[in-house]
């Protein structure tokens, strides 16, 4: 039962990024490193997993520590992957002490255009 609720705890809050960061796509395009977490995805609405980079409006890593990025977003998952991507990536998701914590970085938001709705300022950090 625990399980369950983490991955729903997880989807909820994947979908909460996703509409923060695409607010006005039809469809998001989503490439993971890791295949066992599209369970995560599955089913979000307006949400499409897809096996290449290049079709992805953002990359969401789980275990990559140095990324190619070509411009895409990135979206880490994981506190390690987090801290050693922090140059490049618009922000991160992981869990510490059993609490989901979420976390943007400022500069990288605005190197990306990115405008977090008012509910979400308070995961912005200047520096990390």
């Amino acid at each position: 039962m625990l399980m369950a609720s983490v991955l729903q705890t997880e989807r909820e809050i994947y979908k909460t990024i996703l509409d923060a960061i695409f607010p006005d796509k039809q469809t998001v395009y989503v490439w993971l490193d890791d295949a066992n977490k599209e369970k995560i995805f599955a089913n979000l609405e307006n949400v499409s997993i897809v096996d290449n980079q290049d079709d992805a409006d953002i990359l969401i890593i789980y275990h990559t520590y140095d990324i190619e990025t070509k411009d895409k977003k990135v979206f880490a998952d994981g506190y390690l992957v987090f801290k050693h991507n922090k140059e490049s990536i618009v922000g991160g998701f992981y869990w510490q002490k059993g609490r989901p914590n979420l976390v943007f970085i400022k500069k990288n938001l605005q190197d990306h255009d990115i405008a977090l709705p008012e509910d979400l300022k308070e995961y912005i950090e200047e520096d990390f």
